[in-house]
């Protein structure tokens, strides 16, 4: 993050130094799913998507350029494993359930990682979002290890990053950002630092790693085009203080240009304005900058079907030091019990709208899936909105509980996700054992919540990308309740499935 923000009116506080002043100036000097009805075996589009990234910004007051340890706001170094994990834990319930985030960006850097006790403790508050299925990108941050935008200590730097993706890597909800904003390097010489990475750092999967743009990762199109990085994603940032005033269409413009033609492997990590101003983002005839710079990202992220992470989810107090006016939530509570406010209703609906909510479009057409050997339709148990609900067959009887959205997974996969919880359909514990129960989840990034429709027919089978197994009714039983659970794939009509759009 660059921290200055032009005309803020407020005190940055020593924190934002003219370091920070200096990157902004540079930085204006470089710059002077619906499924189509009636189709059983859907083809996956020809691009991806990100707009599996819904997410926040988990950063320290003031910013994350430090020479310390990293420690977010909310948490205290003293915190132990456990206080970290239920502070985390408190904040992502509020996240979750006020905007739908399912992704939170934390900050690491080499002083972090190699004071092992308080990386033991931080590491409580990665544990917290991956279990509960968050997506959880890792992004490095300059800390005297890289100065000016640069790595100045590579020795420190792989060190750090072996630590992280040697405990990490195996984890499919992890993602790795290698630097945040490399903007002390020439486009050639950050795509060779970057490439180097990902040959070192083995243990981080290229299709977890996020790979900045040139610049202040403001830039996408020579990261883009280079094929080392094909396999990656991209990290992209877009702020209105990088440019200066534009209209609502030059920025949309300006954006979609600067993505190159990877808008659909990128991800915005950092985009933000002012929240707690009463700017209104619902207005489409503002003429205020930040309102249109606003609305324009979310656009471009909703055409692209692109995620993001907003900059930053948390800010202190007005008036504190290192307040930043930017933050989505407010924050109250103490210990443990912690709690969320949004600042700016409309500026969260915005970017909601960017990750693909809003009903100024059609909503998902939503489908109730039968099984052919009863008829009956696949229905989350009880029914509740809990993880961990079991998903069985019952009579339809037109209920939100037994209608479910198909979400583009990639490869001619498919989340299927709940229409009634927003939860996906989900192999409990990813367990590739005959048996396994069918529950609902919140959607993460596992292929255990991943199916592959495959024709037969008229009819499909539900494979599940990390078993490889069907969904399957027990037994042929055609009693309501019956719970569902994964077998190995054969002919039988308890395995085989009809949708019908409602």
């Amino acid at each position: 993050m660059t921290s200055i923000r032009a005309s803020d009116g407020h005190s940055s506080g020593p924190s934002r130094t003219t370091r920070s002043l200096r990157r902004l100036l540079t930085a204006l000097a470089v710059t002077a799913f619906a499924a189509a009805a009636g189709v059983v075996v859907p083809a996956p589009p020809a691009d991806a998507a990100t707009n599996q990234f819904r997410g926040m910004n988990w950063a320290v007051l003031g910013d994350n350029f430090s020479t310390g340890t990293l420690v977010v706001q909310g948490l205290s170094q003293s915190d132990s494993y456990a206080t970290v994990r239920a502070k985390a834990n408190a904040l992502y319930d509020d996240m979750s359930t006020t905007m739908g985030v399912n992704t939170v960006r934390l900050p690491v850097n080499t002083h972090t990682v190699a004071n092992t006790t308080w990386w033991n403790a931080y590491r409580g508050a990665i544990d917290a979002a991956t279990d509960r299925g968050f997506k959880v990108i890792l992004a490095y941050w300059e800390d005297g290890a890289a100065s000016g935008g640069r790595i100045t200590n590579l020795a420190a730097w792989n060190t750090m990053w072996s630590s992280v993706t040697n405990t990490y890597g195996s984890n499919g909800n992890v993602y790795f950002e290698p630097m945040n904003e490399p903007h002390g390097y020439s486009s050639a010489d950050w795509r060779n630092v970057a490439a180097n990475w990902l040959a070192y750092h083995t243990s981080a999967v290229p299709g977890r790693v996020l790979i900045g743009g040139t610049g202040f990762s403001q830039d996408l199109r020579d990261v883009c085009n280079d094929s080392r990085f094909n396999s990656t994603l991209l990290s992209f940032h877009h702020y209105a203080f990088f440019y200066g005033s534009m209209t609502y269409d030059a920025f949309r413009s300006h954006i979609q240009t600067r993505l190159g033609n990877c808008a659909s492997r990128a991800v915005a990590t950092e985009f933000g304005a002012p929240m707690s101003t009463g700017l209104n983002y619902g207005d489409a005839n503002s003429t205020d900058n930040f309102v249109r710079h606003i609305r324009a990202m979310a656009q471009v992220m909703r055409d692209n079907r692109m995620g993001g992470t907003y900059w930053p989810a948390l800010g202190g107090k007005p008036g504190t030091i290192g307040y930043d006016w930017y933050s989505m939530y407010s924050l109250s509570g103490s210990g443990t019990d912690l709690n969320l406010t949004i600042r700016n209703t409309s500026g969260a609906e915005r970017i909601k709208y960017g990750w693909g909510d809003g009903s100024t479009t059609p909503p998902p057409t939503s489908y109730r899936i039968d099984v052919r050997h009863s008829g009956k339709a696949m229905d989350v148990q009880q029914p509740n909105t809990d993880n961990g609900a079991r998903v069985g067959q019952y009579a339809y009887g037109g209920n939100a509980w037994q209608q479910w959205q198909f979400e583009d997974a990639g490869s001619g996969y498919w989340r299927i996700v709940s229409r009634h919880s927003g939860k996906c359909l989900d192999v409990v514990s990813a367990s590739t054992a005959d048996g396994a129960e069918l529950v609902q989840y919140t959607c993460g990034s596992g292929t255990n919540q991943q199916f592959q429709m495959v024709a037969n027919g008229s009819y499909f089978q539900l494979r599940a990308r990390h078993s490889g197994k069907c969904v399957d009714v027990p037994a042929a039983s055609t009693a309501d309740g019956v719970v569902l659970k994964q077998y190995t794939c054969n002919t039988g009509a308890n395995q085989q499935w009809s949708r019908t759009a409602v």
